[in-house]
């Protein structure tokens, strides 16, 4: 179902930043007309360039802008939409989101939740155990004697812990008086690095698999440094008969919950090979901010395939001949992952015309057109070719083209952790 056989439609996509920017510029490539509503204060030169778009400042509530507008089709970048004081609101106006809501929003927001139905549905997933204090998490670690990832028990953009992951006892246990155990602590055991994921879209009761991938998380080459907020580079692989197993072991078990609850949307699956079986970690229910882009690039009628996974109708997702792999890599600017430290303005270059995807992160445009860094992420870089070692290539050929002082990027994705399974 392609943008000729749908009309002319109007898109509109919660976020900000790179994400936005490329979904925008695909959409519209593919017969939206498009717009955005920009959720954070920064990163708005990017959806900016592709669209008319509004801040959450001038307009806090977007509801009325919805009622007036009557998008066809709502796509976020987080599930931060969940978590506003419009949200009842919102949901009142039936908005055909490419989301989950009510109960299929769950599986990502409540971690727990998903630990619980895993184990309903025979589904193998991490130990982990949900507590109150930091009093409660330390006995459970000197209990089991062994390290854990510390995760909060909520999942949104403002949570009170970010993802710590401690490969040791004595990491655990060093770390834990640092918590803000407001929310409290979500104790997941540490499985290693054999890590990868599967991202599908949920349809009319259908689980339909789309890529498997991989995402290069801490922020220096090696795997080095702390897990950052957002990851440094990711591979996608073009897999509609799941290659590896994700969507057998650990999304198709969970179909008869997915149609009991209506669920409708993209779902993640991010799991660690651990004793020679795939075992979950965690789920999303978005594109997500690395692969999203990339799956735009790689189907060959994305707004039609979204629109119908949006409105829960069958979908049969088709696919741009020659895509197969896809790399993304982030240039980080001063500082990062560090976010506390900050640099001056300084200008971002390109040397010559890209020959990929470059999205933009936290820059703006001065009057004279020379764009300048005004954050911790510059931009993201994403090619699509028919191999992987094509699609590294490109990219890599085109990060090296962008300067701004103090910025790098990780320059070993792809030499590790790939296929899924090694690491």
């Amino acid at each position: 179902m392609g943008a000729e056989a749908v009309g002319k439609k109007r898109v509109m996509v919660l976020g900000v930043g790179a994400f936005t920017q490329s979904m925008m510029r695909r959409l519209r490539e593919d017969g939206a007309e498009v717009g955005a509503y920009l959720t954070r204060d920064y990163a708005h030169h990017g959806p900016m360039s592709e669209g008319p778009c509004v801040t959450a400042a001038a307009e806090p509530d977007p509801c009325p802008r919805l009622r007036r507008e009557r998008p066809d089709l709502i796509v976020p970048m987080s599930i931060e939409w969940a978590l506003k004081p419009w949200t009842d609101e919102f949901l009142s106006l039936a908005p055909p989101i490419l989301c989950p809501t009510g109960e299929g929003l769950r599986l990502e927001r409540e971690r727990d939740f998903a630990r619980a139905l895993c184990a309903r549905h025979g589904v193998p997933f991490a130990r982990a155990w949900t507590v109150a204090t930091r009093a409660d998490a330390e006995r459970i670690v000197r209990r089991e004697q062994r390290p854990f990832v510390l995760k909060n028990p909520l999942c949104s953009p403002t949570s009170p812990i970010h993802t710590i992951v401690c490969e040791s006892v004595e990491d655990t246990l060093a770390w834990l008086p640092r918590l803000d155990d407001s929310e409290g602590i979500f104790l997941q055991e540490y499985l290693g690095r054999r890590e990868a994921g599967h991202i599908a879209l949920v349809s009319a009761g259908e689980i339909h698999p789309l890529v498997t991938n991989q995402e290069y998380k801490r922020a220096f080459d090696g795997d080095l440094g702390i897990v950052a907020g957002a990851p440094l580079g990711g591979l996608v692989e073009r897999d509609p008969h799941d290659r590896y197993g994700l969507v057998r072991e650990l999304l198709a078990p969970l179909r008869p919950w997915f149609r009991e609850v209506g669920f409708h949307g993209p779902v993640q699956v991010t799991a660690m090979l651990h004793e020679g079986r795939w075992h979950v970690l965690e789920y999303n229910v978005r594109l997500g901010v690395t692969s999203g882009p990339m799956i735009a690039r790689m189907l060959a009628e994305p707004l039609g395939t979204f629109l119908r996974c949006a409105r829960d109708e069958p979908i049969a997702p088709r696919w741009r001949d020659g895509l197969d792999f896809g790399c993304n890599l982030t240039l980080a600017g001063y500082g990062y992952p560090f976010t506390q430290l900050t640099g001056p303005r300084v200008p971002v270059t390109v040397q010559g015309e890209p020959t990929c995807d470059v999205w933009w992160q936290e820059v703006e445009a001065r009057d004279d057109g020379v764009l300048e860094a005004t954050g911790h992420r510059i931009c993201d870089v994403a090619a699509i070719a028919g191999t992987l070692d094509e699609a590294i290539a490109t990219a890599y050929a085109n990060i090296r083209r962008i300067r701004s002082l103090g910025s790098y990027h990780r320059t070993d994705v792809g030499k590790s952790l790939w296929p899924p399974g090694n690491g």
